[in-house]
């Protein structure tokens, strides 16, 4: 058969398109038209110009690094400079290089969890200014006047993923602070364990405690602390309870006698910090939405709960719901001062308005802020973290610089 004789049989002609004897499509079979077809939902104005403005922050993110980079370097090469011609005029190259050190504040047996397991109930946003605040309460415990064991607990999923990524792991360069990926219990029962391990040395009314001579495996007993071991603070259960819950309060756990969640809806009052306790703080950034989910958190599972004495020493101008590293930096405040009031008063931000009962004039003149000015501004949050990753590298650059023989 010829090619031409099968292009025109019958049995084998191709339908015309454009035919008008053409069957239409069975019924049971229609055609979709494109009108139903399933389209993307459109983006709002707001979120599309968000979606701009962040692609455009991480677009000049490579920018960023290279700026500070160039800093850092400048400010290396002037102070590099300072010190060869301070010893080229004989200083002490060991003076020289240590001159400006930090002796390294003392420890004292106490520990402070961050409990981050509340991945689930945080927009990405939230999660953001979540890594921003562990990163400050980090930095807030290692530069306080005393240390406190600091752990981060539920430190999985997207938060690690965060510090891991963007923050380039500088968790792992961490000193003095630890990371656990488990519950904030089991987190509790590590951070006993290491305070355990240590030996404590109490310190005297009248006696200054040496910076830096502490030893790796000790911790100091400074006065507040001996204070409340020698006199036990009451808890009583305030008349007002915060947040009622119809079914009874279960029993304590006596495995966890010595765990205090820290939650706005507890029933009792933090009278003052004992020794030898882990207090964990609620790693949770979402406006007030979850209302209670720390204490119940807690109360199911037999632990204390207590709040902070904000309102028996202040009084504010805005909620009382603080950020996870204003609470940490509150109680190093404590263990330096052994008042709330002060402690109260050198953190919260002055948007908040508060002041001390009893004073004539507020801490701060300016209006109370909306809720969503608590939270810090994406790309300054953004540029936060930034910073921090990049802050180990100038540990090891720093090093290489020293001498040698030159002490650390």
């Amino acid at each position: 058969m010829s090619s031409n004789e099968t292009s025109t049989a019958p049995s084998e002609a191709l339908p015309d398109a454009h035919s008008p004897s053409q069957p239409s499509p069975p019924a049971s079979l229609p055609s979709a038209p494109a009108s139903h077809l399933q389209q993307p939902t459109p983006m709002s104005k707001s979120a599309l110009k968000r979606l701009r403005k962040q692609q455009a922050w991480e677009d000049r993110r490579e920018d960023r690094r290279l700026q500070r980079k160039e800093k850092r370097q400048a400010h290396k090469l002037r102070v590099r400079s300072e010190r060869a011609a301070l010893i080229a005029g004989g200083a002490d190259p060991r003076v020289v290089y240590n001159r400006d050190k930090r002796a390294t504040a003392p420890l004292v047996p106490l520990a402070i969890v961050v409990d981050c397991d509340f991945e689930a109930y945080m927009t990405d946003k939230e999660r953001i200014s979540l890594s921003s605040q562990v990163t400050r309460a980090y930095s807030d415990n290692r530069n306080a006047k005393y240390r406190a064991h600091l752990w981060i607990a539920g430190f999985d999923g997207k938060l690690a993923e965060r510090f891991d990524t963007v923050l380039q792991a500088q968790q792992k360069s961490w000193k003095g602070a630890s990371v656990f990926a488990g519950d904030f219990a089991a987190c509790a029962v590590e951070a006993r364990a290491q305070m355990a391990a240590k030996k404590t040395i109490a310190l005297e009314d009248g006696a200054a405690e040496e910076e830096g001579d502490q030893k790796h495996d000790e911790q100091l007993l400074i006065g507040p602390l001996r204070r409340s071991l020698e006199s036990p603070a009451p808890w009583p259960r305030d008349a007002h309870d915060p947040f009622p819950l119809p079914d009874p309060e279960p029993p304590l756990d006596p495995a966890y006698k010595d765990v205090v969640y820290l939650s706005s809806d507890s029933p009792y009052t933090l009278a003052r910090l004992e020794p030898n306790t882990t207090y964990v703080v609620g790693g949770l950034v979402d406006k007030n939405r979850e209302k209670g989910l720390c204490y119940r958190r807690a109360r199911e599972r037999g632990i204390r709960t207590a709040r902070l004495p904000i309102g028996q020493f202040m009084v504010m101008r805005s909620r009382q719901v603080l950020a996870t590293n204003h609470v940490v930096d509150i109680m190093l405040k404590w263990l330096e001062h052994e008042d709330w009031g002060k402690a109260f008063l050198s953190v919260i931000p002055k948007r908040k308005g508060g002041i001390l009962r009893g004073d004539g004039e507020p801490a701060a003149e300016a209006e109370v802020e909306a809720d969503e000015a608590d939270g810090e501004n994406d790309e300054q949050v953004e540029e936060v973290d930034e910073k921090n990753g990049e802050r180990a590298e100038d540990g090891a650059e720093q090093a290489e610089e020293k001498p040698t023989g030159t002490t650390t």
